[in-house]
């Protein structure tokens, strides 16, 4: 059943405050008509989003009376590079657009950090819009104006804070994703719910197997959720000093797990997944949650079709990457760790010995 009631949240910023519509069959147009200021716009997707929705937002800016433009990417967290980068650049010169223009992110996570990198960048900043094809950057990346690229010593090592004018989150584009990538947004919104909110966590638990069959309402409840913790979050701290820093939570164990891998070979929802785990697994040794909790978090990851474990990787290498971390400051590492379900904490001061073991724990070792 397609939802067709739109929910619209707002990232508090001051005057550069903007909405999210969440809904189903967005009106692209009559949405996107306020926020789009020059008349000259740069669609950047990739091959696979390209296929499914690029005419149908082509036309809806024609539409507007908008100079169209597209740069179309090869498909996958691999080519989130300088490499690719570039070609957006070459795009944008290559048409002439001034700094009037927009660029617009139409696809998953890695187009709307490079799309957003590189209007950031383009003559020292132009307009951004986001539609998030993808749960996992329906729910994430797409909000709050992270951008940046892929090192291959460090993901996302390299970029700009940049907000973008509005997101445009269309539930009825997650009808054509596949059962993993609907999954790797499950772990984004499953951290939502461990760092702050014990109730969504109940919520989540009662109504997982739906969300993994793809049920539209649910999910649209589950992304305006997530979405609305992320945005007060980023109102509150939107360069990162704090409170930003508790969004991390998995992510410092699945950046390790991902850049040791390779990019692409592990989704970043599921390494977070698997990260999350290991974070729950430490949280439990310090004693702050019991093993009743750790095998609660380690369930509905299960239940979400997300891995708990991850692929042998030796200690060293892991750590190695764990300090290729922008969480370190003065090479000290800080780790987000659940005080307890619901209530997560930025934390320095962790055992080094109990932080091994839960590493090794999680990994398949057999």
């Amino acid at each position: 059943m397609a939802q067709h009631l739109m929910q619209t949240l707002h990232v508090e910023l001051g005057d550069r405050r903007y909405p999210i519509f969440i809904g189903s069959e967005l009106d692209t147009a009559q949405l996107l008509a306020p926020y789009i200021q020059g008349k000259q716009v740069m669609i950047v997707t990739n091959t696979t989003v390209a296929s499914l929705y690029l005419d149908q937002y082509s036309s809806a800016l024609q539409g507007l009376g908008k100079d169209l433009a597209t740069c179309v990417l090869p498909d996958g967290e691999k080519y989130k590079n300088i490499e690719h980068l570039q070609l957006i650049f070459d795009a944008l010169l290559g048409a002439g657009f001034n700094r009037d223009c927009t660029v617009l992110a139409l696809g998953g996570g890695v187009i709307g950090d490079m799309a957003g990198f590189a209007a950031a960048c383009f003559q020292r900043g132009v307009y951004f819009v986001q539609v998030p094809t993808t749960l996992l950057s329906q729910v994430d990346s797409s909000v709050g104006g992270k951008t940046g690229i892929n090192h291959p010593l460090g993901k996302n090592m390299i970029g700009a804070f940049k907000q973008p004018q509005v997101v445009l989150a269309d539930m009825s584009h997650l009808k054509t994703l596949d059962k993993r990538e609907l999954s790797a947004g499950l772990a984004e919104i499953i951290k939502y719910a461990l760092l702050g909110d014990l109730d969504f966590l109940v919520w989540l638990e009662q109504h997982m197997e739906q969300l993994v069959a793809g049920d539209l309402n649910l999910l649209a409840e589950a992304v305006y959720r997530s979405c609305a913790h992320k945005a007060r979050i980023v109102a509150a701290d939107e360069k990162e000093q704090g409170e930003r820093a508790l969004l991390n939570l998995g992510h410092t164990f699945g950046h390790a797990i991902e850049s040791y891998l390779g990019y692409g070979q592990w989704l970043h929802g599921e390494a977070v997944a698997t990260g999350m785990v290991m974070a729950a697994d430490l949280s439990m040794r310090m004693g702050w949650i019991s093993q009743a909790e750790l095998d609660r978090v380690k369930n509905i990851i299960n239940r979400a079709q997300l891995p708990i474990t991850c692929p042998a990787i030796p200690l060293t290498e892991f750590l190695a990457y764990m300090s290729h971390d922008k969480k370190v400051l003065n090479g000290q590492l800080r780790l987000v760790l659940l005080k307890r379900l619901g209530q997560a904490i930025i934390y320095k001061d962790f055992d080094v010995e109990h932080m091994h073991q839960a590493i090794l724990a999680n990994q398949n070792l057999s």
